[in-house]
């Protein structure tokens, strides 16, 4: 039996808005997936302890604020500090094209922007954290 993909959704920051996190997170459990949503306003040191603790496979993060480059930054600077690589960052917002190539280079592995579909998101979950996971 395959391992079930375990995928933090969190919105970190002073962002308050998190219609979009939690559509992800319902689609993604729906689609057989072990989630854990976070809630608003979070640290990425929480985001990262609670990766750690749930033994994610993966950490999604909701990022509309403007801070995405900090706070993505931040995360996977945090992962590497607790040797926890293995997790894999993905995320989705407001994000300019210039900023999303700057953030793969950093290590997030997709960004998604608006108008993204849950299914695409599920199907790149699937294919990406879950070849790790099985």
């Amino acid at each position: 039996m395959q391992a079930r993909i375990r995928v933090v959704v969190a919105k970190p920051g002073l962002d308050g808005h998190d219609r979009g996190a939690k559509v992800v997170a319902r689609a993604l459990r729906d689609a057989g997936m072990e989630v854990v949503y976070t809630g608003l306003h979070q640290t990425p040191e929480q985001v990262v302890e609670t990766a750690i603790q749930e033994d994610a496979d993966a950490i999604g993060l909701s990022i509309l604020s403007g801070a995405h480059m900090t706070l993505f930054r931040r995360v996977l600077e945090l992962l590497g500090e607790r040797e926890a690589t293995d997790i894999v960052v993905f995320g989705g917002g407001i994000i300019p094209e210039d900023d999303i190539t700057e953030l793969e280079s950093l290590g997030v592995a997709k960004v998604f922007t608006p108008g993204a579909t849950t299914a695409s998101i599920i199907e790149w979950v699937r294919a990406n954290v879950g070849s790790a996971v099985a």
